[in-house]
């Protein structure tokens, strides 16, 4: 198991350089690019935290949507997203914490960030979101629903979930993903969670 204080910017940099990342699947996720089109305009203020490759963040780039952020504590996968994606603003890919962020969004894509975080963190994560949302703001994405304490990725279920949230968040859907990648299929939830005032 990985602990808390071994989560540092130093261990997911060498996850990078080492090619330890099976999390990442090489492309976007449409599952999170297709809800943004549907729902909201171009200008919108857009994050992803745990972005690592942020194919997210380039694919909602490219098709025009220009207040897009990554956050990634891995330094690392800034300069290869700079690489691929030389129009990027450098500023927009935030190397460093999620929890001192403190711009406001009207959107954060959730891509497993929340599990990859030591779950002792997890109360902290509801607060920081709440305050970095804008009114009527979401979180949008996916969860792991499995049994798995030791980890990255961490586990949890939608019991968990729930207690969690929603104090802060309206639960406006929270269920079994149908469709994610053959390999992550029955392990996923989507989750839709608006922020309460």
């Amino acid at each position: 198991m990985t602990g808390a204080k071994e989560l540092s910017a130093n261990y997911w940099d060498n996850r990078y350089k080492e090619e330890l990342t099976g999390w990442d699947i090489g492309y976007h996720n449409p599952i999170h690019t297709d809800f943004i089109e549907k729902n909201y305009p171009k200008d919108a203020y857009i994050l992803e935290p745990g972005a690592g490759s942020a194919y997210e963040v380039e694919y909602l780039w490219n098709k025009g949507y220009k207040n897009v952020y990554a956050c990634d504590y891995a330094i690392e996968v800034k300069e290869r997203f700079l690489k691929r994606v030389p129009d990027f603003p450098p500023e927009q890919y935030i190397s460093g914490d999620f929890f001192a962020l403190e711009k406001q969004f009207d959107v954060v894509l959730e891509q497993t960030f929340f599990c990859a975080i030591d779950p002792t963190l997890r109360a902290q994560y509801v607060e920081h979101m709440h305050s970095i949302l804008k009114p009527n703001g979401r979180i949008y994405g996916v969860l792991f629903e499995m049994d798995k304490p030791e980890g990255p990725p961490f586990g949890g279920n939608t019991k968990e979930y729930s207690r969690l949230f929603s104090d802060k968040f309206e639960i406006y859907t929270m269920k079994k993903s149908t469709e994610s990648i053959p390999q992550r299929m029955g392990s996923e939830l989507i989750v839709e969670l608006i922020k309460k005032l």
